[in-house]
């Protein structure tokens, strides 16, 4: 059972979950419009990884549509899940590339943070160290009397 804590995030948590993905989408939409209009740099940096240029286009259309599922709140979990394999190839095509893999590291911590901040149902499957410290002994204790 949920404390009423859990159940109803507070504000200040739901408004810094949205801050934060304010700062997330504008980063994404920048990432996929840079791709989508063919920017000089842009296309010689992932080809340099050795992305395709006709690989370009697609990649930015998926782009867009894993942050459209983020951005809706019915499918925001899955779009969580869904940037944070983004981000993961992400880190990677930088990596091939010799170029700092922090940016989109940081991009992928703040979307995270955003989505954990928002929905409760990220923080039951990730719980954080407080709340292990917490409820992860009475959780056990429940279970093991149920069972």
């Amino acid at each position: 059972m949920k404390s009423t804590n859990e159940a109803n995030p507070s504000k200040a948590r739901t408004w810094a979950g949205r801050v934060l993905g304010v700062f997330v989408t504008l980063a994404f939409m920048g990432s996929a419009i840079s791709k989508l209009a063919h920017l000089p740099k842009v296309i010689e940096e992932l080809t340099r990884a050795g992305i395709p240029e006709g690989a370009i286009v697609p990649i930015a259309i998926l782009e867009l549509s894993c942050l459209a599922l983020y951005l809706i709140p019915r499918t925001s979990v899955l779009g969580t899940f869904l940037l944070t394999g983004y981000i993961g190839g992400a880190i990677v095509t930088h990596i091939i590339g010799r170029q700092s893999f922090a940016p989109p590291l940081m991009i992928g911590l703040l979307m995270f943070a955003s989505a954990y901040l928002r929905h409760a149902e990220l923080r039951d499957w990730v719980p954080s160290r407080t709340s292990l410290h917490s409820g992860g002994k009475l959780r056990h204790r429940e279970m093991s009397v149920s069972t």
